[in-house]
């Protein structure tokens, strides 16, 4: 595969975005129990770097949730966030 061909990421370091749902643990945390819960769904945090997953061709985002845990993410795993409106 050349680079030509790798997918391209839909969003770039520094922005916010919220976990679009609940992220558990896939043992890449291994300080944490399989199947525990890393992060609610909700939960807003920020794009710290972006990486790629070869194999699969597809963008891997570090997300920095709220300060508390660093968790590799999928596109479909995170949304931008958009701060709400004023009351």
């Amino acid at each position: 595969m050349s680079p030509v061909d790798l997918r391209e990421p839909r969003y770039q370091e520094g922005l916010a975005v919220a976990a679009a749902l609940d992220l558990y643990n896939d043992g890449s945390h291994p300080e944490l129990a399989p199947d525990a819960l890393l992060v609610a769904a909700g939960t807003v945090g920020e794009i710290v770097q972006v990486g790629h997953h070869v194999a699969e061709n597809l963008p891997i985002y570090m997300v920095d949730f709220a300060g508390r845990r660093v968790v590799g993410c999928l596109e479909e795993e995170i949304s931008p966030w958009r701060q709400p409106p004023p009351p």
